[in-house]
């Protein structure tokens, strides 16, 4: 009898020991400016005319390849923007995340493999005359 009751035990364990040691799932990365950055972009060079703007630089993007990237601060990116000379291409830096309007509809749609959607906080925007 208790071999048995030791038995049923050691089956049990060898059960559950697994459940408690294994990590199972994966955690998802946190989208949004405010989530985990995937990677950082330091002077990336653009054409002025290749930033994009809406009324009053409430939103600002770019894009490149099949990306798009939009901005975390586009208000002081704006008025930055603004004060470059727009015969001169810009070098861009800053940190790069996913963007959550992305992320949710990704599993979606079969475009989301090839445009992808980022957001990027822009920690430096400068004028770059090519030769001088």
């Amino acid at each position: 009898m208790k071999g048995y009751i030791f038995g049923k035990i050691l089956v049990t364990l060898i059960i559950l020991i697994p459940v408690f040691f294994t990590n199972g799932c994966k955690k998802q990365e946190k989208c949004g400016c405010d989530g985990d950055k995937l990677f950082s972009v330091s002077n990336t060079l653009f054409d002025y005319s290749q930033i994009k703007y809406s009324e009053n630089g409430g939103t600002m993007w770019f894009s490149q390849g099949n990306d798009t990237y939009y901005f975390c601060n586009p208000t002081s990116m704006y008025t930055l923007y603004q004060g470059l000379d727009s015969d001169e291409q810009i070098l861009l830096s800053g940190d790069v995340y996913w963007d959550c309007n992305y992320l949710s509809m990704a599993g979606q749609s079969y475009y989301s493999y090839y445009y992808k959607t980022y957001n990027i906080n822009v920690t430096e925007m400068k004028s770059y005359l090519y030769g001088k």
